[in-house]
């Protein structure tokens, strides 16, 4: 059985996330979602919120777990027994910042491999900062983001 853990910050969830997600379920037995936190980092919604979203987006698929974490992702992955850490890729710039982080990682721990999926074209021009942007600005983010997600993001906006 190979579990693996996929990391990120997903603020918010977006349909690139979601088709990482859904492609690595039918790779690996077992998929760790984890909702990772950085005090150095301002997020809009919050953990909870971020994995309540996470669960509802993800509950139709058995072998999908969400997790928060807020220490080393290969702490996380070793303390699951996952050997796999899966990183998302839109674009070179994803590809130099994730290739980095990854020989970090295996410096920190050997056994554990970083897989790295490139998402569908479709998805590949969203950043999350950007359809925050859009979103702020009251423009339609439903073609980036699951319906749940859109309207957490209007509730946010709407309160500023």
């Amino acid at each position: 059985m190979i579990t693996a853990v996929f990391p990120g910050s997903f603020d918010p969830l977006t349909f690139g996330h979601l088709n990482i997600i859904e492609r690595a379920r039918l790779i690996f037995n077992e998929i760790h979602v984890v909702v990772a936190t950085n005090s150095e980092k301002k997020y809009l919604f919050t953990l909870e919120e971020r994995v309540s979203l996470l669960r509802k987006l993800t509950a139709q698929w058995d072998n999908v777990k969400i997790a928060s974490w807020d220490s080393l992702v290969v702490e996380y992955a070793k303390k699951n027994n996952a050997k796999v850490l899966i990183r998302g890729l839109r674009n070179m710039e994803d590809f130099t910042y994730e290739f980095d982080l990854s020989l970090m990682n295996k410096g920190l721990s050997s056994d554990i491999e970083t897989i790295f999926l490139p998402t569908e074209p479709k998805y590949f021009v969203m950043r999350s900062s950007s359809i925050k942007e859009l979103a702020k600005l009251g423009g339609d983010v439903s073609s980036m983001v699951p319906e749940e997600v859109k309207n957490a993001l209007i509730k946010k906006f709407s309160k500023n």
